[in-house]
């Protein structure tokens, strides 16, 4: 009895496995046993010239904007990959040592979550930035088919399941059998993009512009992806005209007009993917419908247009937002997944 406490006790000591979904907007790392314990900004607030951290996460995005010359907070992924591999390897390496256990034990493995349409040399980036951080090994997991895992879809079975994952940077479509990726489409307009277009729609109709921050703000407050919802908010924002501070009043018809072309694009891969789909799979999806998952899901009535515009129940999945960091970390107990993953390095 003694002997298998102390067997299963230096067993937890080198698990220290990792599934981490490195997202445009958001990091969430998944660690097995404990579930998702960290889900922040994926942001870096460095100093110059020296290369500081001074901040990484919910911090450092409360410095955008609002920092001075000698602080610079970064955002080193777009479109959902590295832009910036310094400043990506830095935020990773935080990442994994904050929540890895007994750090000088163990032999971690992480898992990352990417884009469907990533290329190699994108792949080799995340993979070297994993390595560099500290991880014995790295493996890539394309984001849908995690999405579908953390989902809790029978992704293993051969029965065809849909996922729409919608992030920041980055929407993954895919039509998930047997383990894989029977076929897929990501493109490159996601949440970011919606609120893009809702900076863009103040600065043309109303002449006021604002920031990022306050975009998402006004997206996660009142937006929609169908008119007829009756919500109201009001907005700060520097008038172009008189250089001086303005506010007024935005309703959520508004906010669906100004995002309707991102969210056009999505639906429309969506239907791209479905044209693809052979027949047999197109009649299971029928049967339990399109999942939503990723932050841009939580956009009211997104399920609601998705099933409109593909003629297929829709819906949104629980806890849409940690589906892919959840996917990644249990990829690692599903050995039918495993199989399809690539181990793209080894420390040595």
């Amino acid at each position: 009895m003694f002997t298998a406490v102390i067997a299963k006790e230096a067993s937890f000591l080198f698990e220290q496995d990792l599934g981490i979904d490195l997202g445009t907007a958001t990091t969430l790392v998944f660690a097995r046993g404990r579930g998702v314990v960290c889900s922040e900004p994926s942001v870096i607030a460095l100093e110059q010239p020296s290369g500081r951290i001074l901040a990484v996460g919910e911090a450092a995005k409360r410095m955008i904007g609002r920092t001075p010359a000698s602080i610079v907070a970064a955002t080193p992924l777009r479109g959902g990959v590295i832009a910036d591999f310094d400043t990506a390897k830095l935020m990773l390496q935080h990442f994994i040592r904050k929540n890895r256990l007994r750090q000088f034990l163990g032999r971690t493995r992480v898992v990352v979550g990417v884009p469907s349409s990533v290329t190699e040399v994108e792949r080799r980036a995340v993979v070297d930035a994993a390595l560099q951080a500290g991880c014995k090994e790295a493996y890539l997991i394309e984001e849908p088919l995690a999405a579908g895992i953390g989902a809790g879809l029978p992704v293993d079975q051969p029965i065809g399941s849909m996922v729409v994952d919608i992030g920041g940077g980055t929407t993954d479509i895919a039509i998930l059998s047997l383990g894989g990726i029977v076929t897929s489409l990501s493109i490159r307009v996601a949440g970011n993009a919606m609120d893009e277009a809702i900076q863009v729609y103040l600065r043309k109709q109303h002449n006021i512009l604002v920031g990022e921050r306050t975009a998402e703000a006004i997206k996660i407050a009142i937006g929609s992806a169908l008119p007829g919802e009756n919500l109201s908010t009001s907005v700060a924002g520097l008038d172009m005209s008189t250089r001086l501070p303005r506010c007024l009043e935005l309703t959520s018809e508004e906010i669906a007009r100004a995002i309707a072309e991102p969210v056009s694009q999505i639906t429309s891969a969506a239907r791209t993917v479905i044209e693809r789909c052979p027949p047999e799979l197109l009649c299971d999806i029928y049967d339990q419908g399109v999942t939503l998952t990723g932050g841009g899901s939580l956009l009211r009535n997104m399920a609601t247009l998705l099933q409109r515009e593909t003629g297929l129940p829709s819906r949104v999945a629980d806890n849409p937002v940690e589906c892919v960091a959840a996917g990644t970390g249990r990829a690692l107990d599903q050995m039918k997944i495993m199989q399809h993953l690539v181990k793209r390095g080894t420390r040595r």
